[in-house]
């Protein structure tokens, strides 16, 4: 099933990012894109999310395209079926670990999942506030956060950027794992080559242009 479908997106700020972008992704697909800083890998990450309206194109998840969809139903796509993984986690600092997974956990009716917390390294400090973690277990407190929704795509924007080398590749095998459970799919924009060819397909955004490489 095709889970996303972004045909011709083309997007500018004060320069012309990129254009006349296409890309697919289907259910178990996992998709990298990486690219120098500034070639616009989080915009197109964030018009593939909904965050961002394209200057031109159009973007479809699940067979229908965004810009038709109802406010209410967008709403629900968002809360529920899309799990969007930022460069920073963006925690509710006020609350506990665990208070921020019941968030998710509420919002999308999903019971939060012990052995998630146990594979991500977690458990033992999921009751602790927030500011009284490290970057990186925040950083893994917000990738359960994401996963506890259940969603049907994930899209991470540098997810392990705060993580060390084992701990990150311990986190795509997760996201790997995940998708292919839960017939999700998922697309990766990242500076890391290595974990980049982990994925199905690799993408290079490169003068303006979504280029396939593998």
């Amino acid at each position: 099933m095709k889970l996303l479908q972004a045909r011709n997106i083309a997007h500018h700020y004060d320069y012309q990012l990129f254009e006349d972008v296409s890309l697919d992704l289907d259910s178990k697909e996992s998709v990298a894109i990486i690219g120098k800083s500034g070639s616009g890998k989080s915009t197109l990450l964030n018009i593939f999310s909904t965050l961002l309206h394209p200057d031109k194109g159009s973007v479809k998840l699940f067979g229908e395209d965004v810009t038709r969809m109802r406010p209410k139903k967008l709403t629900q796509i968002r809360r529920k079926d899309l799990g969007i993984v930022f460069q920073s986690h963006y925690l509710f600092k006020g609350f506990s670990a665990y208070e921020n997974l019941e968030v998710a956990s509420l919002l999308a009716k999903e019971p939060i999942d012990d052995d998630l917390l146990e594979k991500l390294d977690i458990k033992e400090c999921i009751f602790q506030k927030v500011t009284e973690l490290s970057g990186g277990q925040q950083q893994r407190v917000s990738i359960a956060r994401v996963l506890t929704k259940k969603p049907r795509i994930v899209f991470a924007d540098e997810p392990t950027g705060n993580l060390d080398k084992e701990t990150a590749h311990v986190v795509m095998d997760l996201f790997f794992e995940y998708i292919e459970k839960h017939d999700a799919g998922m697309i990766l924009v990242t500076h890391d080559g290595e974990l980049a060819h982990r994925c199905e397909h690799v993408y290079k955004l490169q003068d303006k242009k979504l280029l396939k490489v593998s």
